[in-house]
C-alpha cells in the first residue's frame, strides 16, 4: 500500500472515530453521558430503560470495533493481527457488557468510579490504544 494512501486512510478511520465522539448525544441513547459529566460520585443514577442502553452500547461498541479493526489492517497489514483483535475484542464485549449490566441493574454510589471506567471501555475505542503498541512490539521482535 501506497505511503500517502495508508496515512489518508488511517486520517479518514481517525477522523470517523472523532465524529462519533462529536456526535454521541445525537447518535445513541445514554442518560449516562452528562450523568458522567457533573459530580456523579454524590448523585443518583438516572433513570434508564436498560435494553435500549444496551442496544446502544453494543451498538457503539461495534462500530468502533470495526473501525479499530479497520486501522489495524491498515498499520500492520497482517490478517492473524485482525483475527486475533476480533477474538480480544468479543472476549472484552462479553466481559464489560456482564460488568455494565450490573451496575446499571444495581446501581450503587460506592460503584459509580468503576462502573465510569467500565462504560469508557465500552463506548470508546481504548482498547485500540492498547493493541497498537503491544502488536507494534510484537511485529518488531519477528
Amino acid at each position: 500500500m501506497h505511503r500517502l494512501v495508508k496515512y489518508g486512510l488511517l486520517l479518514l478511520l481517525g477522523v470517523l472515530l472523532i465524529l462519533i465522539r462529536v456526535f454521541e448525544e445525537q447518535l445513541f441513547y445514554d442518560p449516562y453521558l452528562s450523568f458522567f459529566k457533573n459530580d456523579y460520585l454524590y448523585l443518583d443514577s438516572p433513570r434508564q430503560e436498560t435494553f435500549k442502553l444496551t442496544m446502544f452500547t453494543v451498538l457503539r461498541y461495534v462500530i468502533n470495533t470495526v473501525i479499530s479493526l479497520a486501522i489495524l489492517f491498515v498499520l500492520f497489514k497482517d490478517k492473524g493481527i485482525v483475527k486475533f483483535s476480533v477474538l480480544i475484542y468479543t472476549i472484552s464485549l462479553v466481559i464489560l457488557l456482564t460488568l455494565f449490566l450490573y451496575f446499571v441493574i444495581s446501581p450503587r454510589q460506592e460503584d459509580y468510579y468503576l462502573f465510569f471506567n467500565v462504560r469508557r471501555f465500552l463506548i470508546q475505542p481504548l482498547i485500540l490504544l492498547l493493541l497498537i503498541p503491544a502488536f507494534y512490539n510484537y511485529k518488531k521482535q519477528e
